[in-house]
């Protein structure tokens, strides 16, 4: 098993402890579980699981007509 060094300020070395803590890991587990939800190169199950669940979903290639006419913007 490899290690990996983290410089970390005061304030994130802080998130890190109160984080893992509320969810009963130590650092180390809870940075190696956030490092794998967030470097992920695939999307999660449950979110697969969406697809086709919508089916009155519009698709850009639907030609039932025209499209709404757009919100106003705000102005810079």
């Amino acid at each position: 098993m490899s290690q990996i060094t983290l410089y970390l300020d005061d304030a994130t070395q802080a998130l890190v402890d109160q984080a893992a803590k509320a969810h009963g890991l130590s650092k180390s587990r809870w940075v190696t579980d956030i490092i794998r939800k967030y470097a992920a190169h695939e999307w999660p199950q449950d979110c697969l699981a969406l697809a086709g669940r919508f089916p009155d979903f519009p698709l850009c290639n639907d030609s039932s007509g025209t499209l709404p006419d757009d919100a106003p913007r705000i102005s810079f």
